[in-house]
């Protein structure tokens, strides 16, 4: 059982407040910063001074004051030294093991990652000399026996997506720091739930476009780990954001900065609910996979290592057998039942529902998909907080016996 409460140290940091007392932070939207004295413009440049080395700012490609405080809140949160936030969570991701390795260099990788990582890892990073081993994350010793002389990360995340199987961040931090190797944990599933600094992590990437954001209005990314490793991603040289420049818009920020108190309230309920929907699946007799699930093949691990009172996250799968029989049941669960909506991406209020094989994962070959479990007809549901929840457990019933699940 976790100790560590991610709401509660959230709020224990700094609290930044807007020009003239505004309650809320101010929105910076400068895109470049003056100084008083022409002196401090190169001890910027020399890495001397910067947000937390007496309050200097200089591009806002480099460190923007709003960004600044979203990324104080969130590392807090993940229990890290630092942060910093990108424009997409697929740039958090890149810039992170561009960062890490070098032309040469290997990566341990989950083979259960969302589609756009999977591509990463396996199509555009060999390009650049980086290759890539995928095993199964359920199992460290595959982790381990993949390893090599010119290995540089072991890549997980927490729960898997779509199969939403659990890795065990705590092994595979051991495993890693053997090694002498960086643990990156993807958690964007379970933001509050889990911690996987706390457990050992390295570095944790979030796309917060899902549950973080949670209202499907914004791109958005960010990187937790040691300030160390955020200063070397934001160096003026080799830094990989700060040269790559995947920024993220300060109104952005702000928005998501609006939203972070209430994410654990929000993530609480679409466990509660995602739980309710899965257990009477159950029951009924489908093929559902939810890591609340005693009957989830890591249903221990996942109790062992999510923070208490959070939930098991929001999100479940029913496997259809077939991509039709899913279609059938994602028409029938949209235009009839109104039970939620058929749409990529995940962390909405309102639920969201993908086959995941032909849509999010469809960058996986279908060789590949076969061998991680990933069914042509797995439906990836995530769960929303609108509707009673009564009705929303009898729309879903009569939309699985209609199209003859049950």
């Amino acid at each position: 059982m976790q100790k560590y409460n991610p709401e509660q140290a959230m709020w224990e940091v700094r609290r930044e407040f807007g020009e003239h007392g505004g309650v809320t932070p101010s929105i910076s939207r400068s895109s470049t910063f003056t100084v008083m004295d022409p002196c401090i413009m190169p001890e910027i440049f020399e890495g001397l001074r910067g947000p937390d080395k007496n309050g200097c700012f200089l591009y806002s490609r480099h460190f923007n004051p709003t960004l600044d405080v979203l990324s104080r809140y969130l590392a807090a949160m993940e229990g890290t030294e630092a942060a910093v936030c990108t424009a997409s969570g697929m740039a958090a991701i890149s810039c992170t093991l561009l960062q890490l390795c070098e032309y040469g260099d290997h990566i341990v990788s989950s083979d259960t990652v969302y589609g756009g990582t999977h591509a990463l890892l396996r199509e555009l990073l060999p390009k650049m000399g980086i290759k890539t081993t995928f095993v199964d994350p359920t199992e460290p010793q595959r982790f381990e026996a993949a390893i090599t002389g010119k290995t540089r990360v072991l890549y997980t995340e927490t729960i898997g997506n779509p199969t939403l199987k659990v890795a065990d961040i705590p092994a595979l931090s051991k495993l890693a720091h053997t090694h002498h190797l960086k643990l990156v944990v993807d958690n964007t599933f379970s933001p509050v739930i889990a911690s996987p600094a706390v457990l050992g992590a390295d570095v944790v990437v979030h796309s917060m476009t899902k549950f973080i954001n949670g209202a499907s209005d914004a791109i958005a990314g960010v990187i937790c780990a040691d300030r160390e490793f955020v200063y070397r991603l934001m160096d003026l040289h080799t830094g990989r954001i700060m040269l790559l420049g995947p920024t993220m818009d300060p109104r952005v920020a702000f928005d998501i900065i609006q939203r972070l108190p209430h994410l654990a309230v929000r993530m609480r309920e679409h466990g509660a609910r995602a739980m309710i929907v899965a257990s009477r699946l159950k029951e009924l007799g489908l093929k559902v996979t939810y890591p609340g699930l005693p009957s989830h093949p890591q249903y221990r691990l996942m109790s062992r290592i999510i923070n208490q009172g959070y939930g098991y996250g929001g999100m479940l799968t029913i496997d259809c057998q077939s991509r039709p029989k899913a279609e059938e049941l994602m028409d029938v669960l949209q235009n009839e039942e109104r039970f939620g909506l058929i749409a990529v991406s995940l962390g909405y209020y309102d639920t969201l529902m993908s086959c995941s094989g032909s849509s999010t994962s469809s960058e996986v070959p279908p060789e590949d998909q076969h061998k991680i479990g990933l069914s042509p007809g797995l439906l990836r549901i995530s769960m929303g907080l609108t509707g009673n929840i009564t009705a929303r457990v009898e729309q879903i019933e009569r939309a699985v016996k209609k199209v003859g699940l049950v």
